[in-house]
């Protein structure tokens, strides 16, 4: 039963209470009263009611849970569930097996189907917000003792006019994974780390060999990943993807820097021959590929793909090297899409529910027993024979109590892999567009597929077309 069912229900149960006493007593008139006609009322006083214990109701949540191929995540979640019942035994943990998608969670929510604690990405903030698919947990988030300590960069982008909607884990600007043994094996030379896009080229074009299936490099070509692969190149040209002004939304990447984005996917494609032949990779393809060694630079948020060759891949730490996204020329910026794990609180779920589904997700933040769980997972790996791989970015600020106790526990043991630090200092994040970003992604593929299937396509033709379609479809519908 829906949550404002419920509140309907007890209203009326009240109101026919408070019927049946005032017609019974007659406003204390009569016999009502034990104490007779001429009896004065018993004087009561009123206390504040006492703040109920949390601790001593059932509630029953439904969580996020990793899907089965990332087998160490869900020993670290099932250890946390195990920690979190110990001090909350009142509490019913569910597992849930659905993972966020755009193009579900209005389904999920109109049939009250949701988790009460899910995951989503960074492009969603605004989104959710605004169709009231995300809990307002700004009251919950004022009385958190370490609000202070989360790290802004990623909290922000759930921080929608001055309210939080969501719960930052982990994030990272978008980057550039390098298998260095194969470029090696090939007697290419490194590029440096304050590389640009003809560096890029030049290595990709060099150690591309399409007759034994190696690519230089595997940008994303379907699914919205191909629109968010080639978005870093935009912004690298110096462009960006929309302006607001007074509410209305306008579409502003069929500029001269959107033109040379494409361009420079052209030439990957038809100057140096570097891209794989069968293009049409989504994430998990392109970033199998890297894994399998069939192609030498994969563009990503870079702990996934280093995850995988480590531990899928078999390769070892000094097989990978992370690098920025390559600036567009020498002295240009490093932008990366910022990206990003959040957690979102189901608005349909009560406030019992939604209180205990913020103490979950927040459970291990800045925990001395988070970090133990966390160094248990790292000697187990150590026995598989597996690596961790920490995110470039976690909730907390780097620079805090906690995140010094983090780095000094990764430090321990070499079956961790740590970015490089001057990748660190040039790598730099530029947020996602306020709206419909998903939606932009996903029609800037269909140009990323015509480029790569057609060698004379006219740039900028597609360009004016996808651009009127954006902005009548999606930012044209936004009311200011």
């Amino acid at each position: 039963m829906k949550k404002y069912s419920i509140v309907l229900m007890s209203l009326l149960v009240f109101t026919l209470i408070v019927s049946a006493c005032s017609s019974g007593n007659g406003g204390n008139k009569g016999t009502g009263n034990k104490g007779g006609a001429n009896t004065p009322p018993t004087e009561t006083t009123s206390e504040p009611p006492a703040e109920e214990d949390i601790t001593q109701k059932k509630v029953k949540i439904s969580i996020y849970y990793p899907t089965p191929d990332l087998v160490e995540a869900r020993a670290l979640e099932d250890d946390k569930i195990r920690r979190f019942n110990e001090v909350y035994p009142n509490v019913e943990i569910v597992k849930s097996d659905w993972q966020y998608n755009p193009n579900e969670i209005g389904i999920k929510m109109a049939a009250n189907e949701a988790p009460t604690l899910f995951n989503t990405y960074a492009t969603e903030g605004k989104f959710l917000a605004e169709k009231g698919w995300a809990a307002d947990i700004t009251e919950l988030f004022s009385s958190y003792e370490f609000e202070d300590q989360m790290n802004p960069v990623l909290q922000d982008l759930f921080t929608i006019d001055g309210k939080k909607y969501g719960i930052a884990q982990r994030g990272y600007p978008t980057g550039v994974v390098v298998n260095k043994k194969l470029l090696e094996n090939k007697n290419v030379e490194l590029p440096p780390f304050n590389w640009t896009w003809e560096q890029m080229l030049q290595t990709a074009q060099a150690v591309s060999e399409p007759n034994a299936g190696i690519s230089g490099i595997a940008p994303m070509g379907k699914g919205n990943e191909a629109g968010w692969n080639w978005t870093n190149f935009l912004f690298t040209a110096g462009g960006d993807i929309q302006q607001v002004n007074d509410g209305k939304v306008t579409a502003i990447f069929n500029s001269e820097a959107g033109i040379k984005a494409l361009e420079f996917y052209h030439k990957l494609k038809w100057e140096a021959n570097a891209i794989p032949q069968d293009w049409a990779l989504g994430w998990g393809d392109a970033v199998g590929a890297f894994a399998q060694g069939r192609t030498a630079m994969v563009i990503a948020g870079p702990d996934g793909p280093v995850d995988q060759a480590l531990n899928q891949g078999g390769m070892s730490i000094e097989d990978i090297l992370v690098y920025p996204i390559p600036a567009y020329e020498q002295g240009g910026k490093h932008y990366g899409v910022l990206g990003g794990d959040f957690l979102v609180i189901n608005p349909n779920a009560t406030q019992d529910e939604q209180k205990i589904a913020f103490y979950y997700a927040t459970f291990d933040y800045f925990s001395d027993n988070g970090l133990e769980s966390l160094e248990r997972n790292i000697q187990e790996r150590v026995n598989d024979n597996k690596f961790f791989v920490p995110a470039v970015l976690n909730y907390y600020k780097a620079d805090s109590e906690y995140g010094l106790k983090e780095t000094e526990l990764f430090n321990k043991y070499d079956n961790v892999y740590q970015y490089g630090q001057e990748t660190l200092e040039l790598i730099d994040g530029k947020p996602e567009s306020q709206y419909n970003t998903q939606d932009f992604y996903g029609s800037m593929t269909n140009v990323i597929q015509e480029v790569f299937s057609s060698k004379n396509v006219n740039l900028q033709d597609q360009m004016n077309v996808v651009e009127r379609f954006v902005q009548e479809k999606f930012y044209d519908t936004i009311e200011p």
